[in-house]
């Protein structure tokens, strides 16, 4: 028989190997310690495991991990990495799993390691052979910075499956829904000058008014025309987070650099944002003399929807008791859909503890979960239905 650490084994060892990513240098690690960590617990299980590299050459790789053969099936999905931690903000090591008060707590716990162990103990509920279609569980790199995982099953059309369930924190209630995201850079390059003669230069920092009152007008357009009421912000939203400008007082201001975030609803194309955002924003500077540059500050992250009819949607809404809903934080859902894969995002942790110190999972929340999952696998994989 294979042997396997226990559950709660297995989310103490993968709370125990740090996998930070983060757009910083400083920050960022690699998540092979984590993948080859699944990767020895799935093997020894008798799945079929393979590691991808997400960039050949680098550390950071993807698992696809498959039990069964065949079309169709089931992908239970979760990346391995975690966001930074704020040292000195938590009562108890972010890298030990500390159980009190009914509660796991870690870095990773709720978003979201714990998951990945869920989706293993679940499927140990049933022998190889029962699998008349394949359960693939997937583990991720750099979900929460650059979702280069993610773009990299895209780029090698992996995994392929009918159906997927991905594990970020969701309190156990579907999500077919999520708006998408996209940061830009905007800079305007003048001329500098003595501030006591205006005509000896260009003030890219003043310039930047005729920027920003354009991309107001444009959000109050985007927001007329767009709207999606299942969502608790039913428009796009367009932040102005970031602006600076200019290096002293008595100096005309030679360049000014603004970031903009914004969250589109699913139907709207990040490549047709970006080059209205390019266009208006040329016709709003052409007669000021000065120079603008556009820039994504990521590729960005489109919106996600899931069909309500699609039978993983009706299946998880059946299950869990509740109607499958709209979030405004990203997931890797929408890559997953891009493969032709119909996705729900479902997990056992809350929204509320991801990104914070003390990060937890409350125990409670595990065994509703095992259920889960095996009625999934069950529905999906062991019996699955004839007209999918």
């Amino acid at each position: 028989m294979p042997t396997t650490p226990s559950l709660l084994q297995m989310i103490e060892q993968l709370i125990a190997t740090p996998s930070v990513s983060s757009v910083s240098p400083e920050y960022d690690q690699s998540n092979r310690a984590v993948i080859d960590l699944l990767a020895g617990w799935l093997q020894e299980l008798g799945w079929r495991v393979q590691v991808q590299p997400v960039i050949p050459g680098s550390d950071k790789a993807n698992l696809i991990a498959t039990l069964g053969a065949g079309p169709g099936g089931l992908v239970l999905a979760g990346h391995t990495d975690t966001v930074p931690y704020d040292a000195g903000r938590w009562r108890y090591d972010p890298f030990k799993l500390t159980r009190r008060d009914n509660r796991l707590y870690g870095l990773g716990t709720s978003d979201m390691k714990a998951f990945l162990v869920l989706a293993i103990e679940a499927a140990n509920h049933y022998a190889a052979n029962q699998f008349k279609e394949p359960l693939i569980l997937v583990a991720t790199a750099d979900e929460e910075s650059s979702m280069a995982g993610a773009r990299a099953l895209v780029s090698a059309g992996q995994p392929q499956a009918r159906y997927a369930v991905i594990g970020e924190p969701t309190g156990l209630r579907p999500v077919r829904l999520h708006k998408g995201i996209m940061m830009e850079s905007i800079r305007l390059r003048g001329r500098s000058g003595h501030s006591s003669d205006p005509s000896l230069g260009n003030s890219a920092l003043e310039g930047m008014r005729l920027v920003l009152n354009e991309l107001v007008r444009w959000r109050d357009e985007l927001q007329a025309q767009h709207r999606n009421p299942l969502f608790q912000v039913p428009v796009p939203t367009l932040n102005l987070g970031h602006i600076h400008g200019g290096d002293n007082p008595n100096r005309i201001c030679p360049q000014c650099e603004l970031h903009i975030d914004l969250r589109p609803l699913p139907g709207m194309s990040l490549e047709e944002l970006r080059d209205t955002l390019q266009q208006r924003l040329q016709r709003a500077v052409a007669d000021s003399g000065l120079e603008l540059q556009c820039q994504p500050l990521f590729e960005g992250t489109p919106a996600m929807e899931t069909p309500a009819g699609s039978q993983i949607v009706r299946a998880t809404e059946a299950l869990t008791g509740y109607d499958a809903t709209a979030v405004a934080f990203g997931t890797e859902g929408p890559y997953f859909n891009e493969l032709g894969i119909d996705t729900v995002i479902l997990g056992p942790g809350d929204i509320d503890q991801a990104h914070q110190p003390d990060e937890y999972l409350a125990e409670a929340r595990i065994e509703p979960s095992l259920a889960l999952l095996r009625d999934l696998i069950g529905r999906f994989c062991i019996a699955p239905p004839a007209d999918h």
